[in-house]
């Protein structure tokens, strides 16, 4: 289950791509996630997704 609180999704995101995914499409698709949501719930906290990172920076 994805969290719903955006700054408990920051972390659980980042925690899985640096330790799981090699990208955030991988993420959302094994976890049947909405990467539009994510995106966007991200966004409002000023994070946004650095694909070389791997990570919301």
């Amino acid at each position: 289950m994805i969290p719903k609180d955006p700054a408990m999704l920051l972390s659980f995101v980042n925690l899985k791509l640096r330790d799981f995914y090699k990208n955030l499409d991988e993420l959302c698709e094994d976890l049947d996630a909405d990467k539009e949501e994510i995106l966007e719930k991200l966004r409002a906290m000023d994070y946004t997704y650095d694909e070389e990172k791997n990570q919301f920076v």
